[in-house]
């Protein structure tokens, strides 16, 4: 049980590291947003990181993600992958080595987009899948990336910033591994998230491409926030639909105030990058979808409203673009709420519905609930 700081509102659901409650980012944005960045301060000095994005008069521009750090010489970036020295970005990634860890994941996977892609479902048999349905008996090779460009309070894979426990590995390497074994179908980059290492994956990738054997099968995949370069962005995408891949934006909020107590960031440069990739690709490759999104139904925060506004967005591009909603269970900052509520999922579905055609609900199982209204359907797919 918390309270917000700003009006004395007091819910189980509301989590003591935002600190602030939904109406008051919402109708006090400036001091309620001021307050929720302070608990993202506090979390990232326990992982050595820069409380802010650095923004040094003087200093040397980042450009890879949206947080764009200005950087004098011994400051480090928002994600901790790359600092100032001489007056020069330098990384500890490089197009050719990065801070990763890989690991081989059977087929179907728990990938927030198995339920629509070639390795969960067979679509696009024989150009993009080895089978007319799921591939099981192949993996994904998933690619865990040190390092993100936000700061989500309720992230799942917190230990990406534990920045001294990664291992330098190289595009060869992985890339030898994947053509030494057939089984491998896809590769996924996430993490953290992609953005502060995207030359490397674009590098590895490339490479993987060129040198598979004709007619062997590697779709490329990203699971992301989204706020790249946008020229990265697009050369990533194209890597996508080339190979059979897809690309998943994680919309986490549409309104930039809740969005920013949240993730630390604001979502300008990610709606701005899903457009990009939809306009550029998704009419292109309709059958198999190269785009999709997901949103973690976040207790109290992520409610219909955020929903509804977010499946408005993405329905002015195109209806049948696939959308997921995750149940939320607690993690990192976020341990202290209970799993999403039933009632927030049934709401959120129906408010995703009215604009969306392909509408699915992961981790139902969170739940520990069997519902009359909702059931699952082929590939794990919700019906109504």
């Amino acid at each position: 049980m918390a309270t917000c700081s700003l009006c004395g509102f007091t819910s189980p659901l509301l989590p003591k590291a935002v600190g602030v409650c939904r109406r008051c980012l919402l109708e006090r944005m400036e001091e309620a947003v001021e307050a929720a960045l302070k608990h993202h301060a506090e979390a990232r000095v326990k992982f050595n990181l820069p409380p802010f994005p650095p923004k040094t008069r003087g200093g040397v521009r980042c450009t890879l993600c949206a947080a764009e750090c200005i950087m004098q010489d011994g400051e480090v970036g928002y994600c901790g992958i790359r600092k100032a020295e001489n007056s020069r970005i330098k990384s500890l990634s490089t197009p050719d080595k990065a801070l990763l860890h890989y690991y081989l994941d059977p087929h179907v996977t728990n990938c927030c987009n198995a339920y629509f892609c070639p390795a969960g479902t067979g679509c696009g048999y024989p150009k993009y899948a080895v089978k007319p349905g799921p591939e099981t008996g192949y993996y994904n090779l998933a690619l865990f990336f040190y390092g993100c460009s936000f700061n989500c309070l309720f992230c799942q894979n917190w230990n990406h910033k534990i920045l001294n426990q990664a291992k330098l590995t190289s595009a060869d390497e992985i890339v030898n591994l994947t053509l030494g074994n057939r089984r491998i179908t896809c590769w996924c980059w996430f993490g953290g998230s992609a953005e502060p290492q995207l030359p490397f994956a674009l590098n590895a990738s490339r490479l993987v491409l060129e040198r598979k054997p004709e007619g062997r099968l590697v779709r490329i995949c990203w699971e992301w926030n989204g706020d790249g370069h946008s020229a990265l962005v697009r050369r990533a995408a194209e890597l996508s639909y080339e190979s059979g891949g897809n690309v998943k934006f994680d919309l986490k909020a549409w309104n930039k105030p809740i969005h920013i107590a949240l993730t630390g960031m604001d979502n300008e440069r990610v709606l701005r990058n899903f457009e990009l990739v939809y306009r550029g690709f998704y009419e292109r490759r309709r059958g198999v979808p190269v785009l999709g999104a997901t949103t973690l139904l976040v207790p109290h925060y992520v409610d219909e409203e955020e929903v509804g506004e977010i499946a408005r967005f993405v329905a002015s591009l195109d209806d049948e673009i696939p959308y997921n909603l995750l149940v939320f269970h607690p993690d990192f900052m976020m341990d202290d709420i209970p799993a999403t509520p039933e009632k927030q999922v049934w709401s959120c579905y129906k408010a995703a519905k009215k604009y969306l055609k392909n509408v699915n609900v992961s981790n139902l199982h969170l739940l520990g609930w069997r519902s009359t209204t909702l059931t699952w359907g082929l590939a794990g797919k919700v019906v109504s």
